[in-house]
């Protein structure tokens, strides 16, 4: 059996964290030690420095080309040190975010081209992909309602405080990794109570933890 590796993907207030938690609280259970979880950016002391500086919202001077940078030395700390060793010793890893974020936000979000950001990740992860990827699909404007009412000020990073034209972006990013990589990428209808959309994930991942299971 060959270990796995699944990312949760979603613009902000789609309720990602949400369903990921529950989630994983399922899986814990299932699964003891053969689960591995991790976030982007962070999974690992490196990569959770990088992310503090990535989302302090004191950064409002940051570079676009700098965060895209950010972004990918975090993302190979990570499958560095954490995820491919886990799934080298046969575990299931989930994260909480990947490279799609990258083409989503830097690339579609700041503007800098999906393209140019794919191909600097290309670089930082020398072509490593997820075996699965869920995507929460939420109207933007749902998304944002959300996070107004839902989180604390302490809560909200830097991301969540841009425009909704850079949100819109983000979503059309993501609208397009999903239509272009079906097989990879799964949505699911966020717009649905939380017991809806946490149904529809644990469908979809049952092929993948049966696997785990003989």
């Amino acid at each position: 059996m060959a270990g796995k590796f699944i990312t949760f993907e979603g613009t902000d207030g789609a309720g990602k964290t949400t369903i990921l938690n529950m989630v994983l609280d399922y899986l814990k259970e299932e699964m003891g030690d053969k689960l591995v979880t991790s976030r982007e950016p962070g999974g690992n002391p490196i990569a959770e420095s990088i992310r503090e500086v990535i989302l302090d919202r004191k950064n409002v001077d940051m570079d676009k080309r700098t965060e895209a940078l950010l972004y990918a030395a975090a993302r190979r700390q990570n499958i560095e040190q954490t995820v491919k060793p886990a799934i080298a010793d046969n575990k299931l890893v989930i994260c909480d975010r990947y490279l799609d974020s990258s083409i989503a936000y830097q690339g579609g979000g700041r503007e800098i081209g999906e393209d140019a950001i794919n191909e600097m990740n290309q670089f930082a992860t020398e072509g490593f992909l997820p075996d699965l990827t869920i995507y929460f699909n939420l109207p933007v404007e749902e998304g944002l309602k959300r996070i107004a009412k839902n989180r604390a000020e302490d809560e909200v990073d830097r991301l969540d405080v841009e425009t909704i034209d850079f949100h819109n972006r983000v979503h059309a990013a993501y609208q397009r990794l999903a239509k272009a990589n079906p097989q990879r990428i799964k949505s699911v209808d966020a717009t649905q109570s939380i017991d809806a959309v946490y149904q529809n994930v644990l469908e979809i991942l049952q092929p993948y933890l049966n696997e785990f299971k003989k």
